[in-house]
């Protein structure tokens, strides 16, 4: 999808105008909105409706962001019955933008904005006709907030409504410390009795979110999740064949959640997890890792250590190559991880005689930059 304003400067002069809107607007935003069109947005809610259409109405966002605000958004208009009064609800925000950045919104500016808001409006009564039927998001709360090195951390959150999805699902994520922005993740665990989620979360360079969730986010503090997608690694029901799971970073979440699948289905499978990191104290999971092999007899975890002069002659190189030794010629085959090591899987395995069909990988949102939604 092309960004929703085409012109560079006006897409600048869009952004700072966004940038300028205080904390107070999304309440504004809500009051205008029902003295013109009552009940239409639960006033709870109000914060991330008005940050999310204004963030898609003011673009310059990755590709993945984008995905994930019209996912939001798409299922909220669908889900509230919203589509018949698009049109109000767009008049409203532009409304509240214009009293919040004035003396910004110059006649020029607000030409520019209705024109984006067409766009936006457009392409969200399109994310709504593709959207499932269901909630639009989910508010949870962290309850713990694990960091097992500097730059990654462990979150569980507990959703105030269970969160229905399944094991290598990704799911939309946004903490109202920065608002309208969205983050892909991939919940590390199958469904729990409890409903408790758990997310991990590497600081990556310039990633806002990212490092939001890393540094600052703290138990008690809520976060907003949106629909759960399909992010290309759910197991297939119609097929029952032995797994080998390739994992680099904190791609290993939804690798582990199949793992978790697995152990609750009826007929064991055997499972063979390959954990990438550069040395033995990048593994960051290695606890729960050790948890899950010792209870299941059908899973073998192999560490693959890049660059780590102690590490066992059998665990030294990358995760590909080692898994590679574990391929019998009869296994599906997962890999997560980052960038680089995505690019490579497919070529690499298909030359090594791994089938086409056999292979899955994470699915790249909208050709979005950043790789994966689980990184």
């Amino acid at each position: 999808m092309p960004n929703l304003i085409d012109d560079h400067p006006a897409r600048v002069s869009m952004a700072v105008a966004w940038e300028s809107v205080d904390d107070r607007a999304a309440g504004d935003f809500w009051c205008t909105l029902e003295d013109r069109r009552p009940g239409l947005v639960p006033h709870r809610d109000a914060t991330l409706f008005f940050t999310a259409l204004g963030r898609l109405l003011v673009g310059g966002d990755d590709p993945a962001n984008r995905a994930a605000l019209l996912m939001v958004l798409g299922r909220a208009y669908r889900h509230l019955g919203l589509l018949p009064h698009a049109t109000a609800i767009g008049a409203a925000l532009l409304a509240t933008v214009a009293r919040h950045v004035h003396p910004l919104w110059t006649p020029q500016l607000a030409t520019i904005a209705e024109r984006a808001l067409r766009r936006a409006t457009y392409a969200v009564r399109r994310a709504a006709g593709q959207a499932g039927d269901g909630r639009a998001w989910w508010h949870v709360q962290v309850i713990a907030h694990d960091r097992p090195s500097p730059d990654i951390a462990i979150l569980t959150v507990r959703p105030w409504r269970r969160l229905p999805f399944q094991p290598g699902q990704a799911v939309p994520v946004c903490t109202p410390r920065l608002p309208g922005h969205w983050r892909w993740l991939s919940p590390a665990n199958a469904p729990r009795a409890d409903g408790t989620v758990e997310l991990h979360v590497r600081a990556v360079p310039g990633g806002t979110v990212s490092h939001k969730l890393v540094h600052r986010v703290r138990p008690g503090e809520l976060l907003w999740l949106g629909p759960p997608g399909d992010a290309g690694l759910r197991l297939d029901p119609a097929r029952a064949d032995d797994l080998l799971l390739v994992a680099g970073g904190t791609g290993l979440a939804p690798l582990r959640a199949l793992v978790e699948q697995v152990a609750a289905e009826p007929d064991r499978r055997r499972v063979t997890l390959v954990v990438g990191a550069r040395t033995f104290t990048d593994l960051y999971d290695a606890i729960a890792l050790d948890k899950l092999e010792c209870a299941h007899d059908w899973l073998t975890i192999v560490p693959a250590f890049s660059d780590d002069p102690c590490a066992e002659p059998a665990e030294r190189g990358d995760a590909l190559t080692i898994a590679l030794r574990y391929y019998s010629g009869t296994q599906e085959v997962y890999v997560c991880g980052p960038p680089p090591m995505l690019a490579d899987a497919r070529p690499r395995l298909l030359a090594a005689g791994v089938a086409a069909d056999r292979i899955q990988l994470p699915r790249r949102w909208a050709g979005g930059a950043g790789g994966s939604p689980v990184l």
